[in-house]
């Protein structure tokens, strides 16, 4: 299997990719997010690992974005990775020489109370990802001093480590979601599912978020994720990423997939796939398959001519 992933090497977006390829998958860096999705609509690899979720900055707009802007794409699996920041730099660098940090810009609002307490004002240069940081300076770049990254990145980049654990929050964790193309299988369902959608609201209607909203509340669906997005074209119209709990082949999330597409100019659908947490959804009374198909199965009953 070939996988496109936010690159170069030694990213946590690598370290992503790791918890699903084997040992004889190739691994195809690539410059940013819509360039390794590009690669899967393309058909130049088979899927692509990306993040599209982070604890303390939310969601990646580039992913949501690109995933919303071009031909269909499925999701179907994520995996989580704790954030672990060093603070790096070329062997004989010291501490207080560092004025110039580059990272991604994700990786800096991470850092940046840490930065302010030991190091002052410093300077953000900014970087594809923060594997790309360690590469350019591995390789010679002038323009900074410092970057921040994971310790692989170090390692790899042979960086010397002048901070470890530098993250405001050392609890911090990033999701990644592996991509596939459209016609890629869905994923079998399992008591633990997520379903990703993009739904663009009707822009001339009062009440169109909370129409939106009831889909899912009255089937009893929660949201884990909910984002607006600009839809592109004028200001004021916005488009919404979502997350909700549950498969598409559960009698409760077809049927809002079903209201949506009755009441939303646009909905799409990226996928259904297990989730990371493994918690069993919790179903609230009434919304069990049972309880749909019995629902109908009474109606049908209604309607039957009786002699």
């Amino acid at each position: 299997m070939r996988f496109s992933y936010l690159g170069p090497r030694g990213t946590f977006t690598q370290m992503a990719l790791m918890q699903v390829s084997s040992d004889e998958s190739e691994h195809v860096p690539a410059v940013d997010v819509p360039a390794a999705l590009r690669m899967v609509r393309r058909g130049e690899t088979d899927f692509a690992v990306v993040p599209i979720e982070n604890s303390v900055e939310g969601g990646v707009n580039a992913t949501i974005d690109s995933l919303s802007n071009g031909s269909a794409l499925r999701i179907v699996g994520e995996m989580l990775v704790p954030i672990t920041f060093v603070l790096a730099a070329p062997e004989g660098t010291r501490l207080e020489d560092v004025k110039r940090i580059s990272t991604h810009p994700h990786g800096w609002a991470q850092c940046q109370n840490w930065i302010a307490d030991n190091l002052g004002d410093v300077i953000h240069v900014p970087a594809t990802s923060t594997a790309a940081a360690a590469a350019a300076m591995a390789g010679g770049a002038t323009n900074f001093d410092a970057a921040l990254c994971n310790p692989l990145s170090a390692e790899q980049y042979g960086l010397t480590v002048l901070a470890e654990g530098v993250a405001d929050n050392p609890d911090a964790v990033t999701r990644f979601i592996t991509v596939g193309p459209e016609n890629v299988p869905l994923p079998e369902r399992t008591p633990s599912d997520k379903t990703t959608l993009q739904v663009q609201l009707p822009s001339d209607e009062s009440g169109a978020l909370l129409t939106m909203l009831e889909q899912f509340a009255t089937r009893g669906v929660n949201l884990s994720r909910i984002e607006s997005r600009p839809v592109g074209d004028s200001l004021g119209r916005y488009q919404f990423s979502i997350d909700c709990e549950g498969h598409v082949a559960d009698e409760r999330v077809q049927a809002v997939l079903i209201g949506l597409h009755r009441t939303c100019p646009l909905v799409r659908f990226f996928g259904s796939y297990p989730s990371a947490h493994q918690i069993p959804v919790k179903l609230r009374p009434g919304t069990a398959d049972q309880d749909f198909s019995s629902a109908r199965s009474w109606v049908a009953g209604l309607l039957e001519t009786k002699d």
